[in-house]
């Protein structure tokens, strides 16, 4: 019986130090956990900054100059055309053979504003160019004042486009033009470019220009 009592008292022994054991290692092992590490603080995005590039503006033109007869309309409309239409234009030497010549007659109000366009030429292959020769004009309006002028108020403009359907105003191919005073005649209407062979088509339906005829 003395045995069985103290057999009993070192069972309960054995468990006190195994809970003290247990005890001891849960405590050392919430002492060595490691704090979770604290989130960094996230950068606000910042707001897009405006662009500081110029915006592209377009070309806004003079107002057109007086004019006295319709020689000086025809120049400075021609003038006005390749400042308006600076990336469809050219002023060098014309190409031979040309892409296209359309004929444009332009009828004006008595200030130089366009009244209406009409068609006196169309050429037998890109025939977009009347588009775009009519474009041109608009946009190259007004031509000046022309309520002193003879009357009907209007005057006619050869295109001569190249192959990359960039024009050339005739008026601006020829070498010299009239500079007549307040009583010079209308300038007689723009003749049409004669082909090699044929008034219209050349070989390969080319349209030729005679650079001596354009200086007539």
């Amino acid at each position: 019986m003395y045995f069985t009592k103290t057999h009993r008292l070192d069972q309960r022994r054995v468990r006190l130090a195994l809970w003290t054991g247990l005890l001891g290692l849960g405590a050392l092992a919430s002492c060595s956990t490691t704090a979770p590490p604290e989130s960094a603080p996230v950068a606000k995005p910042q707001a897009a900054r405006p662009s500081t590039a110029p915006a592209a503006s377009s070309s806004v033109l003079p107002p057109p100059g007086a004019v006295r007869n319709w020689n000086e309309v025809r120049v400075q409309a021609a003038k006005r055309m390749v400042a308006a239409n600076p990336g469809m234009t050219y002023t060098g030497e014309v190409p031979e053979p040309l892409l296209a010549i359309p004929v444009l007659e332009v009828e004006l109000h008595a200030d130089g504003s366009v009244r209406r366009i009409n068609v006196m030429r169309t050429p037998s292959q890109a025939t977009d160019t009347i588009k775009l020769a009519t474009e041109a004009v608009q946009r190259a309006a007004p031509f000046g004042d022309v309520s002193k002028l003879p009357k009907p108020w209007r005057f006619t403009e050869t295109f001569l486009f190249d192959d990359d359907r960039k024009f050339k105003p005739r008026t601006l191919d020829q070498v010299a033009t009239r500079a007549g005073g307040p009583s010079a005649g209308r300038p007689k209407p723009a003749r049409i470019p004669r082909a090699t062979k044929g008034p219209l088509v050349a070989p390969g339906d080319r349209t030729m220009y005679s650079s001596a005829e354009g200086h007539t």
